[in-house]
Protein backbone atom coordinates (compact mmCIF):
# COMPACT_ATOMS: atom_id res chain seq x y z
CA UNK A 1 0.00 0.00 0.00
CA UNK A 2 1.43 3.40 -1.27
CA UNK A 3 0.61 6.86 -0.38
CA UNK A 4 1.15 8.88 -3.47
CA UNK A 5 -0.80 12.04 -5.19
CA UNK A 6 -2.83 9.76 -7.02
CA UNK A 7 -5.52 9.68 -4.17
CA UNK A 8 -6.08 13.05 -5.08
CA UNK A 9 -6.94 14.45 -1.32
CA UNK A 10 -5.11 17.77 -0.19
CA UNK A 11 -2.72 18.40 2.29
CA UNK A 12 -2.88 20.89 5.05
CA UNK A 13 0.67 21.24 5.57
CA UNK A 14 0.64 21.41 1.62
CA UNK A 15 2.61 18.26 -0.30
CA UNK A 16 5.57 16.57 1.02
CA UNK A 17 8.62 16.13 -0.42
CA UNK A 18 9.78 13.42 1.63
CA UNK A 19 9.85 9.96 1.24
CA UNK A 20 9.79 7.12 3.52
CA UNK A 21 9.05 2.92 4.15
CA UNK A 22 6.93 1.66 7.04
CA UNK A 23 6.32 -1.65 8.49
CA UNK A 24 9.39 -3.51 7.10
CA UNK A 25 8.72 -5.36 10.09
CA UNK A 26 5.81 -5.99 12.38
CA UNK A 27 7.31 -4.21 15.14
CA UNK A 28 7.31 -1.15 13.15
CA UNK A 29 3.42 -0.78 13.32
CA UNK A 30 2.84 -1.82 17.09
CA UNK A 31 -1.28 -0.38 18.37
CA UNK A 32 -2.23 -1.24 21.63
CA UNK A 33 -5.83 -0.80 22.33
CA UNK A 34 -7.68 0.91 25.73
CA UNK A 35 -11.21 0.13 26.49
CA UNK A 36 -13.67 1.94 27.06
CA UNK A 37 -13.99 -0.02 30.21
CA UNK A 38 -12.27 -2.38 32.49
CA UNK A 39 -13.18 -5.77 33.42
CA UNK A 40 -16.15 -6.16 36.00
CA UNK A 41 -13.71 -9.12 37.56
CA UNK A 42 -16.85 -11.67 36.92
CA UNK A 43 -19.57 -12.82 34.78
CA UNK A 44 -19.76 -15.22 32.04
CA UNK A 45 -17.47 -13.67 29.38
CA UNK A 46 -13.93 -14.02 29.63
CA UNK A 47 -11.73 -11.11 29.13
CA UNK A 48 -8.64 -11.78 27.11
CA UNK A 49 -5.94 -9.55 26.44
CA UNK A 50 -4.36 -10.68 23.26
CA UNK A 51 -1.11 -9.95 21.25
CA UNK A 52 -1.23 -10.76 17.76
CA UNK A 53 1.34 -10.58 14.78
CA UNK A 54 0.70 -10.86 11.12
CA UNK A 55 -3.30 -12.17 11.72
CA UNK A 56 -6.28 -10.17 11.59
CA UNK A 57 -8.87 -9.87 14.49
CA UNK A 58 -11.39 -11.76 12.84
CA UNK A 59 -9.22 -14.79 12.11
CA UNK A 60 -7.96 -14.52 16.10
CA UNK A 61 -11.52 -14.90 17.19
CA UNK A 62 -12.14 -17.64 15.26
CA UNK A 63 -9.43 -19.04 16.93
CA UNK A 64 -9.96 -18.29 20.34
CA UNK A 65 -13.84 -19.70 19.67
CA UNK A 66 -12.73 -23.14 18.59
CA UNK A 67 -10.25 -23.10 21.34
CA UNK A 68 -12.99 -22.42 24.00
CA UNK A 69 -15.23 -24.92 21.84
CA UNK A 70 -17.75 -22.15 21.07
CA UNK A 71 -19.09 -20.66 17.95
CA UNK A 72 -17.76 -17.84 16.48
CA UNK A 73 -20.98 -15.84 17.64
CA UNK A 74 -19.78 -15.96 21.42
CA UNK A 75 -16.55 -13.83 20.83
CA UNK A 76 -16.63 -10.21 21.39
CA UNK A 77 -14.33 -6.99 20.28
CA UNK A 78 -14.24 -3.67 20.13
CA UNK A 79 -12.80 -3.19 17.06
CA UNK A 80 -10.15 -4.41 13.61
CA UNK A 81 -6.73 -4.15 14.33
CA UNK A 82 -4.27 -4.29 11.25
CA UNK A 83 -2.95 -7.51 10.32
CA UNK A 84 0.84 -6.59 9.28
CA UNK A 85 1.27 -5.32 12.92
CA UNK A 86 2.20 -5.86 16.78
CA UNK A 87 -0.93 -5.36 18.15
CA UNK A 88 -2.31 -5.66 21.97
CA UNK A 89 -6.44 -5.56 21.76
CA UNK A 90 -9.23 -7.33 24.25
CA UNK A 91 -11.42 -10.54 23.73
CA UNK A 92 -14.73 -11.24 25.11
CA UNK A 93 -15.73 -15.11 24.86
CA UNK A 94 -18.97 -16.25 26.44
CA UNK A 95 -18.80 -19.17 28.49
CA UNK A 96 -22.14 -19.34 29.95
CA UNK A 97 -21.85 -22.64 31.96
CA UNK A 98 -18.93 -23.82 30.30
CA UNK A 99 -15.96 -24.22 32.18
CA UNK A 100 -12.80 -21.91 31.70
CA UNK A 101 -10.50 -23.34 29.56
CA UNK A 102 -6.60 -22.85 30.32
CA UNK A 103 -5.93 -19.55 28.20
CA UNK A 104 -2.45 -20.10 28.92
CA UNK A 105 -2.23 -23.40 26.81
CA UNK A 106 -3.46 -22.12 23.66
CA UNK A 107 -1.10 -22.67 20.73
CA UNK A 108 -1.54 -20.24 17.78
CA UNK A 109 2.25 -19.19 16.50
CA UNK A 110 1.72 -15.29 16.82
CA UNK A 111 -0.41 -14.85 18.99
CA UNK A 112 -0.01 -14.89 23.15
CA UNK A 113 -2.37 -13.84 26.10
CA UNK A 114 -1.46 -11.49 28.41
CA UNK A 115 -4.35 -11.38 30.77
CA UNK A 116 -7.53 -12.92 31.58
CA UNK A 117 -10.32 -11.79 33.54
CA UNK A 118 -13.69 -12.20 34.00
CA UNK A 119 -16.79 -10.00 32.06
CA UNK A 120 -20.55 -9.92 32.61
CA UNK A 121 -21.35 -9.08 28.83
CA UNK A 122 -19.50 -9.00 25.69
CA UNK A 123 -17.09 -6.51 24.17
CA UNK A 124 -19.46 -4.59 21.59
CA UNK A 125 -18.14 -2.75 18.45
CA UNK A 126 -16.92 0.67 18.70
CA UNK A 127 -16.45 0.05 22.34
CA UNK A 128 -13.03 1.99 22.64
CA UNK A 129 -11.17 5.12 24.65
CA UNK A 130 -8.72 5.19 22.20
CA UNK A 131 -6.02 3.43 20.30
CA UNK A 132 -2.09 4.23 21.02
CA UNK A 133 0.50 4.36 18.45
CA UNK A 134 3.96 3.36 18.25
CA UNK A 135 4.98 3.57 14.31
CA UNK A 136 8.32 3.49 12.38
CA UNK A 137 9.45 5.42 9.52
CA UNK A 138 12.51 4.04 8.05
CA UNK A 139 14.82 4.87 4.48
CA UNK A 140 13.46 8.83 5.54
CA UNK A 141 14.76 10.96 2.73
CA UNK A 142 14.44 14.66 3.43
CA UNK A 143 14.75 14.54 7.08
CA UNK A 144 14.77 18.81 7.53
CA UNK A 145 11.43 18.63 6.36
CA UNK A 146 9.93 15.74 8.14
CA UNK A 147 11.18 17.66 11.30
CA UNK A 148 9.62 20.95 10.57
CA UNK A 149 6.47 19.09 9.95
CA UNK A 150 6.56 16.78 12.99
CA UNK A 151 6.08 19.72 15.72
CA UNK A 152 2.84 20.84 13.72
CA UNK A 153 0.88 17.68 13.46
CA UNK A 154 -0.02 18.23 17.29
CA UNK A 155 -2.43 20.86 15.78
CA UNK A 156 -4.42 18.95 14.14
CA UNK A 157 -4.60 16.62 10.62
CA UNK A 158 -7.35 15.88 8.31
CA UNK A 159 -9.40 13.37 9.11
CA UNK A 160 -9.68 11.10 6.24
CA UNK A 161 -10.41 7.51 6.11
CA UNK A 162 -7.40 5.38 5.44
CA UNK A 163 -6.86 4.22 2.03
CA UNK A 164 -7.02 0.37 4.16
CA UNK A 165 -10.59 1.50 4.12
CA UNK A 166 -11.09 0.85 0.36
CA UNK A 167 -8.99 -2.95 -0.13
CA UNK A 168 -6.38 -3.82 -2.18
CA UNK A 169 -6.08 -0.98 -5.19
CA UNK A 170 -9.43 0.81 -4.10
CA UNK A 171 -11.02 -2.21 -5.30
CA UNK A 172 -13.94 -2.26 -2.36
CA UNK A 173 -14.69 0.89 -3.88
CA UNK A 174 -15.33 -0.29 -7.47
CA UNK A 175 -17.56 -2.97 -6.25
CA UNK A 176 -20.00 -0.86 -4.20
CA UNK A 177 -20.09 1.23 -7.78
CA UNK A 178 -20.66 -2.14 -9.32
CA UNK A 179 -23.15 -3.18 -6.30
CA UNK A 180 -25.76 0.02 -6.63
CA UNK A 181 -25.86 -0.19 -10.60
CA UNK A 182 -26.82 -4.35 -9.64
CA UNK A 183 -23.49 -5.80 -11.38
CA UNK A 184 -22.50 -7.54 -8.47
CA UNK A 185 -23.70 -10.99 -7.42
CA UNK A 186 -24.59 -12.06 -4.64
CA UNK A 187 -22.62 -11.80 -1.27
CA UNK A 188 -22.72 -11.77 2.50
CA UNK A 189 -23.60 -9.06 4.50
CA UNK A 190 -20.46 -8.71 5.63
CA UNK A 191 -19.20 -8.05 2.46
CA UNK A 192 -21.51 -5.24 1.25
CA UNK A 193 -20.83 -3.71 4.87
CA UNK A 194 -17.23 -3.25 3.60
CA UNK A 195 -18.64 -2.06 0.37
CA UNK A 196 -21.00 -0.05 1.22
CA UNK A 197 -18.09 1.66 4.19
CA UNK A 198 -15.92 2.49 1.34
CA UNK A 199 -18.35 4.50 -0.49
CA UNK A 200 -19.51 6.24 2.32
CA UNK A 201 -15.98 6.74 3.18
CA UNK A 202 -15.47 7.67 -0.58
CA UNK A 203 -17.93 10.84 -0.07
CA UNK A 204 -16.26 11.74 3.49
CA UNK A 205 -12.84 12.19 2.45
CA UNK A 206 -14.16 14.02 -1.62
CA UNK A 207 -15.71 16.77 1.10
CA UNK A 208 -12.77 16.95 3.57
CA UNK A 209 -10.30 17.52 0.96
CA UNK A 210 -12.25 20.35 -0.77
CA UNK A 211 -12.42 21.95 2.67
CA UNK A 212 -8.69 21.82 3.55
CA UNK A 213 -8.41 23.13 0.02
CA UNK A 214 -10.35 26.50 0.40
CA UNK A 215 -9.03 26.57 4.71
CA UNK A 216 -12.38 25.80 6.11
CA UNK A 217 -11.69 22.52 7.46
CA UNK A 218 -10.84 23.87 11.05
CA UNK A 219 -13.59 26.52 11.18
CA UNK A 220 -17.58 26.45 10.63
CA UNK A 221 -18.88 27.39 8.41
CA UNK A 222 -22.52 28.95 9.05
CA UNK A 223 -24.95 26.25 9.12
CA UNK A 224 -22.55 24.00 10.17
CA UNK A 225 -23.41 20.66 11.82
CA UNK A 226 -21.33 20.71 14.61
CA UNK A 227 -20.76 17.73 17.20
CA UNK A 228 -19.46 16.89 20.54
CA UNK A 229 -16.61 14.94 20.38
CA UNK A 230 -17.56 11.31 22.42
CA UNK A 231 -21.56 12.09 21.36
CA UNK A 232 -23.32 11.47 18.42
CA UNK A 233 -25.50 15.25 19.33
CA UNK A 234 -25.18 17.92 16.78
CA UNK A 235 -25.64 21.70 16.19
CA UNK A 236 -26.64 23.79 13.51
CA UNK A 237 -26.42 27.41 13.37
CA UNK A 238 -26.66 29.64 10.99
CA UNK A 239 -24.34 32.36 12.62
CA UNK A 240 -21.19 31.25 14.22
CA UNK A 241 -20.58 33.78 16.49
CA UNK A 242 -17.07 34.18 18.69
CA UNK A 243 -18.37 31.98 21.81
CA UNK A 244 -18.81 29.31 19.34
CA UNK A 245 -15.34 29.70 17.62
CA UNK A 246 -13.89 29.43 21.24
CA UNK A 247 -15.42 26.22 21.69
CA UNK A 248 -14.42 25.07 18.46
CA UNK A 249 -10.68 26.06 19.50
CA UNK A 250 -10.93 24.22 22.48
CA UNK A 251 -12.14 21.10 20.83
CA UNK A 252 -15.49 21.01 22.88
CA UNK A 253 -17.27 21.08 18.87
CA UNK A 254 -15.69 20.16 16.09
CA UNK A 255 -16.81 20.80 12.54
CA UNK A 256 -18.34 17.79 10.58
CA UNK A 257 -18.72 16.45 7.48
CA UNK A 258 -20.88 13.55 6.04
CA UNK A 259 -21.60 10.03 6.28
CA UNK A 260 -24.17 9.44 3.95
CA UNK A 261 -27.47 7.68 4.14
CA UNK A 262 -31.49 7.94 4.46
CA UNK A 263 -32.86 11.48 6.04
CA UNK A 264 -32.30 15.06 6.22
CA UNK A 265 -28.77 16.56 5.86
CA UNK A 266 -28.11 17.72 9.64
CA UNK A 267 -25.98 21.27 8.24
CA UNK A 268 -27.64 24.14 6.35
CA UNK A 269 -27.10 27.00 4.66
CA UNK A 270 -23.73 28.01 3.26
CA UNK A 271 -22.45 24.21 4.91
CA UNK A 272 -24.94 22.50 3.17
CA UNK A 273 -24.60 24.27 -0.07
CA UNK A 274 -20.92 23.28 0.14
CA UNK A 275 -20.92 19.64 0.56
CA UNK A 276 -24.40 19.41 -2.03
CA UNK A 277 -21.97 20.65 -4.68
CA UNK A 278 -19.74 18.11 -4.09
CA UNK A 279 -22.03 15.14 -3.43
CA UNK A 280 -23.38 15.91 -6.84
CA UNK A 281 -21.00 14.58 -8.82
CA UNK A 282 -21.87 10.95 -6.97
CA UNK A 283 -25.52 10.58 -7.54
CA UNK A 284 -25.03 6.97 -7.96
CA UNK A 285 -23.42 6.66 -4.89
CA UNK A 286 -25.68 8.94 -2.74
CA UNK A 287 -28.37 7.15 -4.11
CA UNK A 288 -26.90 3.60 -3.12
CA UNK A 289 -26.45 4.31 0.18
CA UNK A 290 -29.69 5.37 0.88
CA UNK A 291 -31.38 2.40 -0.67
CA UNK A 292 -28.90 0.26 1.11
CA UNK A 293 -30.93 1.66 4.56
CA UNK A 294 -27.85 3.72 6.12
CA UNK A 295 -29.17 6.53 7.90
CA UNK A 296 -27.06 9.61 7.67
CA UNK A 297 -24.71 10.10 10.35
CA UNK A 298 -21.37 12.88 10.77
CA UNK A 299 -17.80 12.62 11.45
CA UNK A 300 -15.28 15.22 12.67
CA UNK A 301 -13.34 16.83 9.71
CA UNK A 302 -10.08 16.95 12.59
CA UNK A 303 -7.86 15.09 13.87
CA UNK A 304 -5.43 15.56 16.56
CA UNK A 305 -3.38 13.67 17.47
CA UNK A 306 -2.95 13.28 21.66
CA UNK A 307 0.20 12.44 23.23
CA UNK A 308 2.72 12.62 20.49
CA UNK A 309 6.65 11.98 21.06
CA UNK A 310 9.02 11.42 18.79
CA UNK A 311 12.86 10.55 18.55
CA UNK A 312 15.15 9.72 15.86
CA UNK A 313 16.59 5.98 16.26
CA UNK A 314 18.88 6.10 13.34
CA UNK A 315 20.07 9.34 10.72
CA UNK A 316 16.90 7.81 8.25
CA UNK A 317 14.78 6.23 10.73
CA UNK A 318 12.22 7.99 12.63
CA UNK A 319 10.16 6.23 15.95
CA UNK A 320 6.54 8.37 16.37
CA UNK A 321 4.29 8.14 19.05
CA UNK A 322 0.54 8.79 19.41
CA UNK A 323 -3.10 7.97 20.44
CA UNK A 324 -6.37 8.87 18.17
CA UNK A 325 -9.63 8.08 18.96
CA UNK A 326 -11.65 5.20 17.22
CA UNK A 327 -12.38 5.04 14.03
CA UNK A 328 -9.40 7.09 13.04
CA UNK A 329 -6.28 6.27 10.60
CA UNK A 330 -2.51 6.50 12.04
CA UNK A 331 -1.53 6.74 8.42
CA UNK A 332 -3.72 9.76 7.86
CA UNK A 333 -1.41 11.46 10.30
CA UNK A 334 1.59 10.55 9.06
CA UNK A 335 0.72 11.34 5.27
CA UNK A 336 1.12 14.93 6.67
CA UNK A 337 4.65 13.82 7.20
CA UNK A 338 6.26 12.08 3.63
CA UNK A 339 5.08 9.73 0.94
CA UNK A 340 5.29 6.34 2.54
CA UNK A 341 5.33 3.28 1.22
CA UNK A 342 4.18 0.21 3.13
CA UNK A 343 6.76 -2.68 2.49
CA UNK A 344 4.06 -5.40 3.86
Amino acid sequence: MTDSPKNGLAWTLGEPVARAVLRSHAEDFIVEELPACAPHGEGGHAWLVVQKRHHNTEWVAGELARFAGVGPEAVGYAGLKDRHALTTQVFTVELDKQPEPDWQKLSVEGVAILAVDRHRQRLRRGALRENRFTLILREISERQSVEERLGQLAEGVPNYFGPQRFGHGGGNLAQARAMFAGQLREASAHIRSLYTSAARSWLFNQVLSERVAAGSWRDALPGEALIMPGSDSTLSLARIDAAIQERIARGDLQPSGPLWGRGQPLPKGEALAFEQNILASEPALCRGLEKAGLKQQRRALKLTPKGLEWRWLAKDVLQISFSLPPGSYATSVLRELCYFVEAS
